[in-house]
């Protein structure tokens, strides 16, 4: 029985670093911040990309301006998403956020879609927004709640989640993520414009349709991407 106790003790040891390296998310920062730079010959203090020497650090690090300004939302989807990771703000390296804006043209949708390293929590300023996620199998539970102005909705951490402007004139909404680089997955660009593209034989079976519609789809998202 002795002999079992450092065998029980390593496991346990073991299951508690994968738990937690399965929980964690953005690297936790190492000192008060890191600003980002691509140079490693001026970057010092690496942590997850090379920092800025903080000695070198200005105000303007930390400064992001621009969200204030409406975009162009004249797409066959009607909306834009502005997303400000730690590629365009290197001020936000390490410290586990990033948002966005997002434009809606009257009765514009932000697809579903998935972020596979953030949730993310949306609040809207202008117009009326259906908003919604599906949870994960088997339930595949639908949750959607209709959106006015300075409202709040949660999508989890990876769940298929969209956006619908309800209305008829132009909508925005802020979305702030807990990670610097969220990511982003458009299930339909993702499944029908892949490059190169998924086999017919594996999405005519998935999806229970002919082979020429499936055909279709894959035309109109090579095309769009």
């Amino acid at each position: 029985m002795k002999k079992m106790e450092p065998m029980l003790l390593s496991c346990i040891v073991l299951w508690a670093m994968i738990v937690f390296l399965a929980s964690a998310s953005d690297p936790s920062s190492l000192q008060d911040f890191c600003v980002a730079v691509n140079d490693s010959r001026i970057g010092v203090f690496v942590n997850g990309k090379f920092c800025k020497d903080p000695n070198l650090t200005i105000a303007d690090d930390f400064f992001f301006t621009g969200l204030n300004i409406p975009r162009n939302t004249s797409n066959p989807i009607g909306s834009v998403a502005t997303l400000v990771s730690v590629d365009v703000f290197p001020g936000i390296n390490t410290l586990g956020v990033g948002f966005a804006r997002i434009d809606f043209a009257p009765n514009g949708v932000n697809p579903p879609h998935t972020h596979p390293r953030a949730s993310e929590i949306l609040t809207v300023l202008e117009g009326t927004l259906l908003a919604g996620f599906v949870t994960s199998n088997p339930d595949n539970r639908l949750f959607t709640k209709i959106l006015y102005p300075g409202d709040a909705f949660v999508f989890p951490v990876g769940l298929i989640h969209f956006q619908l402007n309800l209305g008829n004139t132009s909508a925005v909404a802020f979305a702030a993520f807990s990670s610097q680089n969220p990511g982003r997955i458009d299930i339909a660009n993702a499944v029908f414009g892949s490059t190169p593209p998924i086999s017919d034989d594996v999405l005519t079976k998935a999806f229970q349709v002919d082979e020429d519609v499936i055909e279709d789809l894959q035309a109109q998202f090579r095309t769009n991407n």
